[in-house]
Parts: structure tokens; C-alpha cells; sequence
């Protein structure tokens, strides 16, 4: 049984996120506009986890940085394109797409925590 009190891995977090976005896509009508948008939102929220991943096999701590900052844009790219599904997409399940922006704005918040921490610290070792 999963420990509620515990915070969730931002990588399990953003695998499930993009899994997510996957079954919504899946579910959108499919249309000109919608094929082009799907594929933009699908490309960007399965990256953010893609990137994290990757950020765990760095050789270096700048290097660690560079991906997870990558996984932060992308997670901010995403946000985009659901903002754009939900605004050109009338018979959208709001809910759904609702909860959908409001967990890539809190990866997105938590990446940027990730990353200022780190760069904090790749600071105080240059500037002793």
C-alpha cells in the first residue's frame, strides 16, 4: 500500500503524468487541429520524464542540472499546448483538462525548485 503522507518521486510523478496525457490525447476527437496539437502535447509531457531519466545516468552534477532544466521547459511547453487543447476544443471533458494543466504547473514549479537548488550549489563551489 502506497504511504499517502510521503511525497511522490517527481520521476514517478511525470511518468504517470505523461501516461495521462497519453489516455487524455486518446480521447480528444480527431481533427486537423487536434492531430497537430496531440502530437506537440504527447512529444512534450512524455519528455519531461524522459529528460529526468536521463538526468539519473549523468556523469556530472552540471550535467544532472542541464537535464533536469530541460525536463522544467518541457513541463512548461506542456502547459501550453493543454492550455491550447482546452481553449479550441468546445466538448472537452474541463475536468479533465483542468487537472491536467494544474499538474504540469506544479511539475513545472517543483523543477524549478530542483533546479535553482542545484545551481545554488554549483555557486557556492565556484565562489568559495
Amino acid at each position: 500500500m502506497k504511504d499517502e503522507t510521503k511525497p511522490q518521486d517527481i520521476r514517478e510523478r511525470t511518468f504517470n503524468f505523461a501516461v495521462e496525457i497519453i489516455k487524455f490525447c486518446g480521447e480528444l476527437p480527431k481533427n486537423d487541429v487536434n492531430r497537430i496539437l496531440i502530437r506537440q502535447v504527447i512529444r512534450s509531457g512524455t519528455s519531461i520524464g524522459a529528460n529526468l531519466e536521463e538526468a539519473q545516468g549523468a556523469n556530472t552534477r552540471p550535467e544532472f542540472t542541464n537535464c533536469t532544466n530541460i525536463a522544467k521547459k518541457e513541463a512548461r511547453e506542456t502547459n501550453y499546448w493543454l492550455r491550447l487543447i482546452a481553449e479550441s476544443n468546445n466538448q472537452l471533458a474541463k475536468q479533465k483538462i483542468e487537472r491536467l494543466i494544474k499538474e504540469s504547473e506544479e511539475i513545472s514549479k517543483i523543477l524549478t525548485t530542483i533546479v535553482k537548488k542545484l545551481k545554488n550549489r554549483n555557486d557556492l563551489k565556484l565562489n568559495p
